[in-house]
Formats: C-alpha cells, structure tokens, sequence
C-alpha cells in the first residue's frame, strides 16, 4: 500500500511537496495552539472553582481562629495580672507559627512545576516527529 504513496510523492516536484508540507506544518501548529487553549481554559475553571471552595473555607476558618483567640487570651489573662501581656504571648506564637508557615510555603512554591499543557506538549512533540519523517521520506 505504501509503494503507490512514495511513488507518487517522487513523482511531484519539490516545490510542490515542500509547499503542501509548509500548508500542513502551519495547520498542525494552529491545532496544537488551540488544543493548549483548551487545555488552560479547563485547568483554569476548575482552579477558579477550588480557589473560590478555599476563599469560602478561608472566612470562616478566621473567624474561628478569632474567636479562639480571643478564648486563648482570656485564658492566660486569668493567670496574668494584666490582659495587655496575654494578648502579647499569644501575638508572639503567631507570629513564630506564621514565619514557619511562610519559609515552608516559599519552599513548596519554588519546588512546583511551572504550568505547562502537557498533552500539547506531547503532540507537539510528535508532529515534529512526524514532520521530520515525512521530510526525509519525501527526499528519498
């Protein structure tokens, strides 16, 4: 099957055949754009939805972490002769807890893959694959 195909590709001249693969080439990178397109616009609203799900969680996780502060401090109030100083205790924590918090996440962050539309990738890979093939088999 493949003989009539190489046959006729021999028969045609080189101009002919490299504008046919230029016309090719250019409607494969057009495909290929618009399937990474497609791909960041789904991974993006399905991260808008989770970003959205975590900003909900993160308001009430706040003011639950107020009003147990606001517990924490009565509580070391009640063995301190002054309020002032048990709120202070309890700022100086956070802010120990925070600083870790904050070192750990700039950590996590830098090890993180860039985003990258990895089945775009892939098949760009493998037109350009199939491009070089068909360059070659083209000059033979």
């Amino acid at each position: 099957m493949t003989a009539p195909r190489e046959n006729e590709l021999r028969d045609r001249p080189t101009g002919e055949l490299l504008k046919e693969l230029s016309d090719q080439t250019t409607t494969l990178a057009k495909q290929e754009v618009e399937l990474a397109k497609a791909e960041l616009t789904e991974k993006g609203k399905q991260a808008g939805k989770g970003a959205g799900m975590f900003g909900g969680a993160g308001l009430f996780g706040v003011t639950a972490f107020l009003a147990l502060t606001a517990c924490v401090i009565a509580l070391l109030a009640t063995a301190l002769d002054h309020v002032w100083l048990a709120a202070l205790i309890v700022a100086v924590v956070y802010a120990a807890v925070a600083g870790v918090l904050a070192m750990t996440g700039k950590q996590k962050v830098q090890e993180a893959a860039p985003l990258v539309p990895e089945q775009a990738k892939e098949s760009v890979k493998e037109d350009v694959q199939w491009a070089k093939t068909q360059a070659k088999s083209g000059m033979t």
